[in-house]
């Protein structure tokens, strides 16, 4: 009988070993966890909140929110422009508009492909794209996309 307990019990600690890889490996290439400490998202994400992704990225459109990795840092931000579009920027550094020309942009960028325009949703606060030295980020530098 103390066997058939030993047994009993040694399947169930390798039962829960094998649960705990399988999460570990789900949580590492397929699902994301992260924590947005900065208000650069307001009001879309609060600062201090906990997101929730995937990292199985596949088309990336406009409006989504992806987190990358830039300048060693792990961001999150909203895709603004897509490979191909241009984006016209006022000489404060806010953008204008992407994909309609405006008559008085003191600078005009058009995405190149496989690369991405980013904002953040709270342009006071968000140091993104319009102030970055390369303005873009590329797929390969794409964690996941969160969300919504």
């Amino acid at each position: 009988m103390f066997i058939k307990n030993i047994k009993t019990i040694m399947l169930y600690i390798l039962a829960v070993i094998i649960m705990g890889i399988g999460i570990f490996i789900l949580f590492r290439s397929v699902f994301f966890i992260g924590y947005v400490p900065t208000e650069s998202m307001e009001p879309t994400i609060k600062a201090g909140s906990c997101i929730f992704g995937y990292r199985i990225v596949g088309e990336i459109r406009q409006g989504d929110i992806l987190v990358f990795k830039t300048d060693g840092l792990m961001l999150v931000k909203r895709v603004a422009a897509v490979p191909g579009d241009t984006i016209y920027i006022g000489d404060t550094g806010e953008v204008i508009s992407v994909n309609e020309e405006i008559p008085d942009a003191v600078k005009i960028l058009t995405v190149p492909d496989g690369c991405y325009f980013m904002l953040g949703d709270n342009a006071e606060e968000s140091v993104d794209s319009r102030l970055w030295e390369y303005p873009f980020i590329q797929k390969t530098q794409v964690i996941a996309k969160v969300w919504k």
